[in-house]
């Protein structure tokens, strides 16, 4: 994807009202100048981490996706819906957390990320993507707003990781965890070899305290897009009063001096970081290793081998 524009979308959006959703999500994309073109096909990318449990923030909420999907239909694309999941396949993941039911009726396919291709990144690391997002015509990411416990918060350029296959992410911890300059060069350079699209951000209820599946609501009431997910993650960052520098994965943003990284640099078009302030979200005080041990990722394979059995 081209990593250029410097323009990010926020809004306020205090519920899951499907239709209001819907009318923001094309807000949005006016302001930022983003079209589908009909005929197109395009990939829906949401967090998906886990089925069950998580009072439901673990995962992009299902009215949210259902939402964009009407979107990307009404632009005339034909539409997916897929992610590679930590566990389980996702059209299971999609089921059991109410995505497939909100798509009911709808002309959309759900798919599980299946097949393999080795790519190269930037940093020199050979890694094993899906080939599903690498051939869609738009890939249209939409990340849960969470705390994450490894990387202090995970927004737009994190949700990138469940383009890597399977437990290709456990290993990945494994390789390059012990230093997280090396695997946050890791998910920044994903970005190069990815489709262009957009992402459109789930804020109507974050989640803080931990993450990225064992945090606590909170009503952040924001959807927010960018065709940069680098600069959505700053507009963001800057919108919970916190330093940039604080997200170990904006530190590489700006060490590779990516457009949207800088923020007096952006422009809003729309709501501004100060106009939504996130007085009392709660970042995780002490984070955990980033790195996975020979047993975490033994029993990850296992566990994953397992749903995939039976889903």
């Amino acid at each position: 994807m081209e990593i250029s524009s410097q323009k990010v979308g926020i809004l306020r959006c205090p519920t899951y009202d499907r239709q209001a959703i819907n009318k923001q999500v094309a807000t949005l994309a006016e302001a930022l100048g983003f079209r589908i073109t009909p005929g197109s096909r395009a990939l829906l990318k949401p967090n998906l981490v886990a089925g069950r449990g998580h009072n439901g923030l673990a995962c992009t909420h299902p009215e949210f996706v259902a939402a964009v999907a009407e979107w990307c239909l009404d632009c005339g694309a034909r539409v997916m819906i897929g992610d590679s999941p930590a566990f389980g396949r996702a059209p299971a993941v999609m089921r059991a957390c109410g995505i497939a039911k909100s798509l009911k009726g709808l002309p959309v396919e759900l798919i599980h990320f299946g097949t393999a291709r080795q790519v190269r990144l930037a940093c020199g690391e050979r890694i094993t993507l899906a080939a599903e997002p690498l051939d869609c015509d738009f890939l249209i990411n939409l990340p849960k707003f969470k705390a994450h416990s490894q990387t202090l918060i995970t927004l737009a350029v994190k949700n990138y990781f469940g383009a890597v296959k399977g437990f290709g992410k456990a290993l990945l911890h494994q390789k390059l965890g012990e230093k997280e300059e090396s695997f946050c060069r890791m998910l920044v350079d994903l970005l190069a070899v990815l489709p262009s699209g957009i992402s459109f951000m789930d804020g109507v209820q974050a989640m803080h305290r931990r993450g990225p599946m064992n945090g606590e609501m909170f009503p952040l009431g924001i959807v927010a897009g960018s065709v940069n997910p680098v600069a959505l993650d700053t507009a963001l960052l800057l919108m919970l009063g916190i330093a940039p520098d604080q997200s170990m994965i904006w530190r590489e943003t700006a060490r590779q001096k990516l457009a949207g990284a800088r923020p007096e640099e952006l422009v809003f078009p729309l709501l501004q970081p100060q106009d939504v302030p996130a007085e009392g979200f709660l970042l995780p005080s002490t984070l955990i290793p980033i790195q996975f041990k020979t047993l975490q990722v033994f029993n990850s394979i296992v566990k994953r081998v397992r749903l995939l059995l039976y889903s």
